[in-house]
């Protein structure tokens, strides 16, 4: 093979195959690059007479003292494009992130182009934290790439098995238990689901997989035409309960996947004058701010944002020092107010 001028890390990314994040890290001996690849570099680069720049690598090896927080663009009504939860979370972030003496770079995920390595290799971050991710499966290739590049990320969503990474991520399942038990004790017996629940959205998946177990235990069958699948958005819970209605199947409670699914849901109700919850219960799931103002107050399923923040800093930063790290699932509460007639 041969390059004309002087061969770059470029070059041998492309020889090789891999990204040139991928090169730096196997040329400086990091252990996230497999053997296999990191022989397969060191050969290519020896046949190009590739020497690395010791001063240039000194300076990609120190610390930024810099966290990267990425959002995921999620549709609103405003132009934030940032989901209502997550705000909650940024600033519990932010303080945790202040307490360790790092600053914070707050960004949206850009999903057309390899930029996730770009934060680490150019020294503009330590670390990535990934709020938000769409659907799942697609976004699946995304963390993998992470992984095989080294970079040190953490994201907030549903904890499984045989995930890319490090997840921290609350219980979804028993929040979707608890409050579909909490609706049952209610005397409700024909309760809806609305959101996605296929392995898509793991996450609303788990809390689906809560409300079934709750039926089941308590004696009630799962109905299939009781779900409508939806997103985190008020339009989306508006259509999906638009679509339950329509479908004429008997209801007299709704569990939704998120808070802004349960308001919007709560629109459709009230426009087909069907009081909430006299004659229909409704819960959602995440306890944002603005679950505790709609009318009625929404009774919901309570996610620790202080707590999460902490442990997604705390857990990233283990994996800069190259310290032990691993999954966490955080507990959840039951916010019970006037919309499912508990006050």
């Amino acid at each position: 093979m041969t390059i004309k001028g002087k061969a770059t890390s470029l070059d041998i990314a492309h020889l090789a195959g891999v990204s040139q994040p991928t090169v730096s890290r196997a040329l400086r001996g990091s252990p996230m690059v497999n053997e296999e690849t990191r022989k397969r570099i060191q050969a290519i680069a020896e046949q190009l007479n590739y020497k690395v720049d010791k001063n240039a690598s000194n300076l990609r090896t120190q610390h930024s003292g810099t966290i990267a927080l990425l959002f995921f663009e999620d549709p609103t009504p405003d132009d934030s494009q940032i989901n209502p939860f997550f705000l909650s979370m940024l600033g519990s972030i932010t303080r945790a992130c202040a307490m360790r003496g790092y600053d914070l770079l707050i960004s949206f995920q850009q999903l057309s182009t390899d930029w996730q390595a770009d934060y680490e290799d150019s020294n503009k971050a330590d670390g990535l934290i990934l709020l938000g991710y769409g659907d799942y499966l697609e976004s699946q290739s995304r963390l993998e790439r992470l992984v095989e590049q080294g970079t040190h990320f953490v994201r907030w969503g549903a904890v499984l098995p045989g995930q890319p990474g490090i997840s921290i991520g609350c219980d979804n399942f028993q929040g979707g238990h608890d409050i579909t038990q909490h609706l049952l004790h209610q005397g409700r017996r024909n309760i809806a689901f609305l959101g996605h629940a296929s392995n898509h959205y793991p996450e609303f998946f788990e809390r689906y997989r809560g409300y079934a177990h709750a039926l089941l235990t308590s004696g009630q069958r799962v109905q299939p035409g009781l779900q409508f699948d939806a997103i985190t958005t008020e339009q989306s819970g508006y259509e999906a309960a638009c679509e339950l209605l329509k479908r004429g199947t008997p209801f007299d409670a709704i569990f939704a996947a998120s808070d802004l699914i349960a308001i919007g849901a709560m629109k459709a109700l009230h426009e087909r004058s069907m009081r909430v919850p006299e004659e229909v219960a409704v819960a959602g799931f995440d306890d944002i701010p603005m679950a505790g103002f709609v009318n009625p107050s929404l009774s919901t399923v309570q996610q620790d944002t202080k707590l999460a923040g902490t442990i997604l800093v705390e857990t990233l930063l283990a994996l800069v020092n190259n310290e032990p790290a691993q999954s966490r699932t955080i507990p959840v509460t039951l916010a019970l107010r006037r919309s499912s007639g508990a006050a």
